[in-house]
């Protein structure tokens, strides 16, 4: 009942934001949305892994690298045409699948932090193959493309970001409640016992990962085309802790929560950012960003949805104890 409500809720906010073009007019407005959507993709394909898998990943941003660099390319290289849009799709895909069949096939018999690090280090050799492959990605520098004809109207790509992250949302929340996705919340619960029940982990693992990677590809899709430009930093660690810190602010295993984690965390960027041209202070917005992470995570010790799904739990137990009480008094 809860999950069906907070799926009422997404749409309705959805279609309120699906509206919001053709009745208010704000180019940066628009711009920091998309941005939302954007790492909200990621944010809950990191959320499958995290939070329904138990799975710890520090190189997350590679998968986010592949789109990002694979959109760029074709697009750099060929004539920006939705034709080529559509093969970087497909190559995307099938790259971030690979890669993450692959990694997971290598790392996933690994446990806790040993599984962390090693993603970590793999992460790290795609940004060194990124900064090296100069004729390919022309290095640390990077380069800008064009963007298909459809995508250079700021509006119609808005919709297409918010479509794409409505649509991850519901494909996640059926995979999740699906008896795939139980099994994996059950290795997250207890990875022995689910073992013991007959149930290969690490074919669950690894189907978790894939469809990981493939969303977070996508991901890095959109985002190199809202900026249109693409260098090494799409596969730096900060990209794969922006995701951890906004599925955790949110709450872990709710999905929703990784859309207000993205949501809060652009929105507390770009208003710090804007302070900055205010007063000197603010130019260390990093201090004041981690001042806001301290406080969500003292006053939302299970994230901002899993602290008031729980609070809301314990008011509808509290009246039928007491009438419990009552009954038997």
């Amino acid at each position: 009942m809860q999950g069906n409500r907070m799926t009422a809720i997404v749409l309705v906010v959805a279609a309120f934001l699906l509206l919001l073009p053709f009745v208010y007019e704000s180019r940066n407005l628009f711009i920091l949305l998309t941005q939302v959507f954007v790492f909200s993709i990621f944010a809950m394909s990191y959320d499958l892994l995290l939070g329904f898998t138990g799975i710890v990943s520090f190189g997350h941003a590679m998968f986010f690298g592949i789109g990002a660099y694979s959109m760029g390319i074709f697009m750099k290289r060929f004539e920006p045409t939705m034709s080529y849009f559509f093969l970087a799709v497909l190559t995307t895909i099938a790259l971030t699948a690979v890669v993450s069949f692959v990694v997971g096939l290598l790392t996933l018999r690994l446990k806790s932090h040993f599984y962390a690090m090693l993603t970590l280090s793999l992460s790290g050799l795609f940004l060194v193959l990124a900064e090296k492959w100069r004729t390919m990605t022309y290095g640390n520098d990077g380069f800008t493309f064009r963007v298909p004809e459809p995508f250079i109207d700021r509006t119609h790509f808005y919709l297409l970001c918010l479509f794409v992250m409505v649509a991850v949302f519901l494909i996640l929340k059926r995979f999740t409640n699906s008896p795939l996705g139980r099994v994996l919340q059950a290795i997250r619960e207890n990875e022995q016992r689910t073992e013991s029940l007959g149930f290969n982990v690490l074919h669950y693992k690894i189907a978790a990962s894939i469809v990981s990677g493939v969303l977070a590809g996508i991901a890095g899709i959109l985002y190199a085309i809202s900026l249109r430009f693409v260098n090494t930093s799409v596969f730096s660690m900060d990209i794969t802790l922006d995701a951890l810190l906004m599925t955790i602010i949110g709450g872990v295993g709710t999905l929703v929560g990784a859309i207000i984690g993205a949501g809060l965390i652009e929105f507390a960027h770009d208003w710090l950012t804007e302070m900055a041209k205010e007063h000197w202070i603010f130019e260390r917005w990093i201090i004041f960003f981690g001042i806001i992470y301290i406080l969500v995570v003292m006053f939302f010790p299970r994230g901002i949805v899993g602290t008031l799904s729980t609070i809301s739990w314990k008011r509808k137990k509290h009246p039928s104890v007491k009438k419990e009480q009552k009954m038997v008094g």
